[in-house]
């Protein structure tokens, strides 16, 4: 039965001259499944792994596949956002495309954007942002963002440019197929038969430019997904190299849509605005947020990717040290309530040492200690202690089994 399957493959493979191979699809499952082996999509995947890949793989190469129903939800860390989750197997898919085309891209990308690249996340965006007002500490900063971003990326020109840009760059046998994919994935509306995972009267809460539920025709990407990040990565790369090259600005880093620029005349950076709202109306139908337009002196400091950095210093911003504040007292009560499961143990180690991990990036040690000590309730100490004297981790305590030491005894 075995041989008869491997020998329908081999002739399949055989056969289309232009297809994804079999390999390539258990590699990007293996990079889907990491961190999320325990999720319930990847487990039901997993029990008939070999056939449902296989399954996939026949979908894709006969040009019949389609992205499954998303799971929708609202979340409000760091702030209120509404999330689309695609299928296990769809998901699969979207690291098939990314994984192809991650190398082209990079090469793309200029060196100061930060979003969704190996070694270039939030605290490298700090790093630059930080050397670039210390280089300028008597110049200005200007910090803006593209209002509703996601829900305003407008689709057919994001594919224009994916297919012109794969066309240029992407040389491998399966480029056919590896834009049909993208098409599908571009134009795929996960508001058709999605599933809501979260009460609808949280959508009351929720601004119209940051629903895909009221974006305009033909536009938005679903914030959720791995393709949705690179994708809008990549929609302002174009202009990333109209501002370093045509506007010849040096100090100049952007994370998603958040776009930070550091120059010595005000005047100048006043013009700049200008510039780049035209260039957004024009060439990608973009709108600069008129409230979020900050021009100040580099000695006023700016926020930027979850901190307040200044010449002299830079501190996490409230917001974080609050939220952090406030997962504590939500996982207090559980504690304070019965004895924590396991699964509960995990997740409250989990969340917290999160929080510790984004803190011990900057000068915050007596900041971690006081919270820690002051907000952790002591119905938790029995289950956990710290690594270190650090506190910048915290570990599932030993249980220790006085019947087993007596009996090795």
């Amino acid at each position: 039965m075995q041989l008869e399957l491997f020998n329908d493959i081999q002739l399949f493979q055989n056969k289309v001259c232009e297809t994804i191979q079999l390999e390539d699809l258990f590699e990007a499952y293996y990079e889907c499944r990491k961190n999320k082996r325990n999720r319930t999509g990847a487990l039901q995947f997993e029990l008939d792994l070999e056939n449902n890949l296989i399954e996939l793989w026949r979908e894709i190469n006969s040009g019949i596949w389609e992205p499954r129903s998303s799971t929708v939800f609202i979340v409000d860390k760091p702030v209120i956002r509404e999330i689309f989750a695609a299928s296990f197997r769809d998901r699969v898919v979207h690291h098939l495309v990314i994984g192809k085309l991650n190398d082209s891209f990079e090469k793309y990308f200029i060196f100061d954007s930060y979003s969704c690249r190996k070694g270039k996340g939030t605290h490298f965006g700090v790093s630059r942002a930080e050397s670039f007002i210390r280089n300028c500490d008597r110049g200005w900063v200007l910090k803006i963002d593209i209002r509703g971003y996601f829900m305003s990326i407008n689709r057919n020109i994001l594919y224009e440019k994916l297919e012109l840009f794969i066309n240029k760059n992407y040389h491998a046998p399966d480029k056919n197929k590896i834009k049909e994919l993208c098409r599908i994935i571009v134009f795929n509306d996960p508001v058709n038969n999605c599933i809501y995972h979260s009460p609808s009267v949280l959508w009351n809460q929720l601004p119209n430019d940051k629903s895909l539920f009221s974006a305009g025709k033909d536009c938005g990407l679903p914030i959720g997904n791995l393709t949705s990040q690179v994708f809008a990565n990549f929609y302002l790369t174009e202009f990333d190299h109209f501002i370093k090259r045509e506007c010849s600005i040096k100090n100049y880093g952007r994370y998603v849509d958040d776009c930070l620029f550091v120059h010595s005349s005000r005047f100048f950076l006043k013009k700049l605005i200008l510039k780049i709202k035209k260039y957004f109306l024009d060439n990608l139908e973009l709108t600069v947020h008129p409230r979020k337009i900050y021009l100040q002196p580099c000695r006023n400091g700016v926020k930027f990717l979850g901190c307040f950095i200044k010449p002299t210093h830079t501190v996490i911003n409230n917001r974080t040290i609050n939220n952090f504040k406030n997962s504590l007292n939500l996982n207090n009560k559980i504690a304070e309530d019965h004895k924590p499961e396991k699964e509960e143990c995990s997740e409250f180690i989990s969340s917290v040492n999160s929080y510790l991990g984004i803190l011990k990036h900057y000068k915050t040690y007596r900041k971690r200690k006081n919270i820690v000590m002051k907000h952790i309730s002591p119905f938790w100490y029995k289950h956990i202690t710290f690594s270190g004297t650090e506190f910048t981790k915290i570990i599932k305590r030993k249980v220790i089994n006085l019947n087993q030491i007596r009996r090795e005894k």
